[in-house]
């Protein structure tokens, strides 16, 4: 996607005038004195907007559990993005405001919309909404295109191999979708595990589109055939993935599934010698029970309840242990911006004044932050009662 697909041209940028006050003037960029930090702000968020307004067009049944929503702004055309970037949905829910964040299944290459693939989780909020509730024409909010989990053709190798997990295909489809529209002298090899065949999403695009690309191959694992099923079965473990791709050498591998398969799959390919810096992973928000995870405090149950009070207010709310807290400040109409929710994009730090929580090793937390008391809140637990300032 070019600049012109977001409605700027080299000229808009040439003219900083134009794009400012839609007036032309005759300075140039080349004169740095016509340049102000206000002009540069303003071209960059056209075209990076912080949010979007955007209504479903479209929905589309992929199996059982998923649902795409085909998206289209009000005027302008989406933002650019790279193929397997996400953007967060920003809606209100039974009263909640709230954010989640979901791949782009859809192409960069595909101008004028917009799909995300959901798939609806068993105790899951905004999921239940999104593939039970939402309707073409409803109108919803979305934040910029955001993440790094993309191929990068200036560090990465031309041979790709994506291990995905149930609703983990979708950033894959998205970059299998690009190649297949731009011609790109990749490999892909896709290496799809679910649960059972009708878990399946893109199934039937999936096998046309490895008819017709040379360059693309897949292989589809099932951990809980049914009987009579004569396909691959298994997991995604060191077994599996040697035997399905041989040589590791010169390979970049793609990691996106639940958190037991992403465990799974990181081992793997330590075991088989994959060096970190050929191995790209997408982080997929908080464990279903953050108590298995290693470093949890023993003594916790995770039902454990405690006081949050919010510094310089009279204000205070009960969390619990086990939920990350930005889930309870939203719950309690404490509403700050958000991400990736996944502890990687520190756009929900938080200063925490008094209290301790508990941080999966996942989480990136700046080392600056680390040393003046910010937590990332959409993956920190409280193991005690805390003062927060947001």
């Amino acid at each position: 996607m070019g600049l012109k697909d977001v409605g700027i041209s080299i000229g808009d940028i040439a003219r900083v005038g134009l794009l400012i006050s839609k007036k032309v003037v005759t300075r140039s960029l080349a004169d740095e004195r016509a340049i102000s930090p206000m002009m540069v702000s303003e071209l960059v968020g056209r075209i990076h907007p912080n949010r979007i307004k955007a209504r479903i067009v479209d929905t589309i049944q992929e199996t059982h559990t998923t649902k795409t929503l085909r998206l289209m702004t009000h005027g302008d055309p989406f933002p650019p993005f790279r193929a397997g970037q996400f953007v967060s949905v920003v809606l209100c829910v039974d009263g909640v405001c709230t954010s989640r964040p979901y791949t782009i299944s859809s192409p960069p290459t595909r101008a004028g919309a917009l799909d995300i693939t959901v798939r609806e989780m068993s105790n899951g909020f905004v999921s239940h909404y999104l593939c039970k509730k939402a309707s073409v024409g409803e109108h919803i909010e979305l934040s910029g295109p955001a993440g790094t989990f993309y191929h990068e053709p200036i560090v990465h190798t031309d041979s790709l191999v994506f291990l995905a997990g149930g609703c983990g295909v979708t950033p894959f489809m998205s970059m299998i979708r690009h190649a297949a529209d731009t011609r790109a002298p990749l490999h892909m090899h896709l290496i799809y595990g679910n649960r059972i065949p009708t878990d399946i999403i893109f199934h039937q695009e999936l096998i046309d589109l490895v008819a017709r690309m040379k360059n693309l191959s897949m292989d589809i694992v099932i951990s809980e055939p049914p009987e009579g099923y004569k396909g691959l079965n298994g997991l995604l473990d060191a077994r599996v993935i040697k035997e399905l791709v041989g040589k590791v050498e010169g390979k970049t591998f793609f990691i996106c599934g639940p958190h037991a398969m992403y465990s799974l799959c990181v081992d793997a390919l330590q075991r088989l010698g994959v060096p970190e810096r050929q191995v790209r992973k997408e982080l997929s928000g908080p464990l279903p029970d953050i108590t298995l995870m290693a470093g949890w405090p023993e003594v916790l149950t995770g039902h454990e309840e405690y006081t949050v009070r919010i510094d310089g207010s009279p204000k205070s709310f009960t969390v619990k242990s086990g939920e990350p807290l930005l889930n309870s400040m939203e719950r309690n109409g404490f509403v700050i911006d958000s991400l990736c929710r996944s502890g990687e994009c520190g756009v929900c730090r938080t200063r925490l004044v008094k209290g301790e929580v508990f941080m999966p090793p996942s989480v990136s937390l700046r080392r600056t932050d680390a040393l003046f008391g910010y937590i990332h809140p959409c993956m920190a637990y409280p193991t005690g009662d805390l003062t927060i300032r947001p």
